[in-house]
């Protein structure tokens, strides 16, 4: 029946793209972004000296291993990440900006200094993100990064492409939060 036929499509789908656990958290091999099909690129833990402070996977619509591939493809993206533990939603915000701030030069950052600004107060307007909290920064075209925390979308979309690699240059660019969270976002072996 039709039934048989979805599944199998739907198996070979998934053999692209095998869901990934990382402490605990479990990555689909798959992600839909605003109707546009994502592969699971990579997963990994995000230390901090030695303790695990959330968990990230990286959606894309075909593999990449750099910051220059993922953002020259043109189709949706999504940056799923899960906290591991309590911590100040204020103090993840400001992270992001330094380490926005770190990959970049600075006409591009102050360029983008009221995107970042606003961005930080979305992190502060949570007050604290609990163990097992999602939230998500998707780059959906025509639209912009659109920034999900536990489920609810925040605010308007941030329409530059530049503020959408920036926000992945915490991760993926030159000076990573975490160099072996940026090989594993980039689907590289540990």
């Amino acid at each position: 029946g039709q039934r048989a036929a979805g599944s199998a499509a739907l198996v070979a789908g998934a053999a692209l793209a095998q869901p990934v656990t990382v402490a605990g958290t479990a990555y689909h091999g798959a992600a839909q972004v605003q109707g546009s099909a994502l592969l699971l690129n990579g997963a990994g833990v995000r230390y901090k000296t030695v303790v695990q402070v959330y968990t990230a996977g990286l959606y894309l619509e075909k593999k990449a291993g750099s910051l220059q591939e993922v953002v020259a493809q043109p189709g949706a993206k999504r940056l799923s990440i899960t906290m591991l533990r309590d911590i100040d939603s204020r103090e993840l915000g400001k992270l992001f900006s330094r380490g926005m701030e770190d990959n970049m030069d600075r006409a591009t950052f102050s360029k983008l200094a009221p995107s970042v600004l606003r961005m930080g107060q979305i992190f502060a307007d949570h007050k604290k993100l609990l163990v097992g909290d999602p939230f998500s920064i998707d780059w959906v075209p025509g639209t912009g990064t659109v920034i999900t925390v536990k489920g609810q979308r925040q605010g308007e979309p941030f329409p530059e492409p530049e503020f959408f690699r920036a926000l992945l240059g915490i991760w993926l660019g030159p000076q990573p939060a975490d160099w072996k969270l940026k090989d594993a976002l980039l689907g590289k072996p540990a």
